[in-house]
């Protein structure tokens, strides 16, 4: 199972010490929440900040797109470094943006109201889904656990070459709800609250 810390919620006054820690500890690629203050209710970072984290490591980096228009802003993410792209499929023009996507990772995400079905549709055109396991905006959230269900059901209906990952209120504790069925973890507080080393060392128990 790989591990892929929101590095939003680290201490940004630090990142680079943060950065070296993580790496240290065997992470895996870094998820970085890109929210508008539109399709969620907060605002993060835009493709500077992928840019300036590109400049401190060789990893993967995950764009998590959580915004209304990514028709707009996708290329500046891709041009700013990002090897992974994942939009939401509640966002009309997710699908048109994901088939004219080249050179980059692409995943498809659902909100916990959004049923699984809907990803059929993007089967074709992603190399992964992610699952949001608390409503998207805020880090801290505690999870929800009837997402396990479809964490169940998308393992019976998808590619088997697909991976799955979940996004959200992910610790020591909650990791055992989902190790079954995930092949990524992301996770915010489960490792950015208290010492980062040993949280990261609990989730990778599994």
């Amino acid at each position: 199972m790989k591990i892929a810390p929101s590095i939003v919620s680290a201490d940004l006054t630090c990142l680079k010490d943060v950065i070296y820690i993580l790496e240290k500890n065997g992470i895996d690629f870094y998820h970085v929440d890109v929210m508008d203050g539109h399709f969620v209710p907060n605002l993060t970072v835009g493709p500077d900040f992928i840019k300036n984290l590109r400049k401190l490591t060789n990893l993967p980096i995950e764009a998590h797109l959580m915004i209304t228009n990514p028709e707009k802003y996708v290329n500046r993410f891709i041009e700013s470094g990002a090897d992974m792209i994942t939009l939401h499929a509640e966002v009309s023009s997710s699908k048109e943006v994901l088939k004219n996507l080249k050179n980059v990772r692409k995943g498809i995400a659902i909100n916990p109201p959004t049923p699984v079905d809907v990803i059929k549709d993007y089967e074709d055109l992603v190399d992964y889904v992610l699952i949001m396991s608390v409503n998207p905006g805020f880090s801290g959230q505690k999870f929800m656990h009837e997402v396990i269900s479809k964490l169940k059901l998308i393992r019976e209906i998808m590619n088997k070459n697909i991976d799955v990952s979940i996004d959200g209120g992910i610790n020591a504790e909650t990791i055992k709800f989902v190790k079954d069925y995930v092949d990524i973890v992301c996770a915010a507080s489960g490792i950015f609250n208290g010492n980062i080393e040993e949280n990261i060392k609990k989730l990778k128990q599994y």
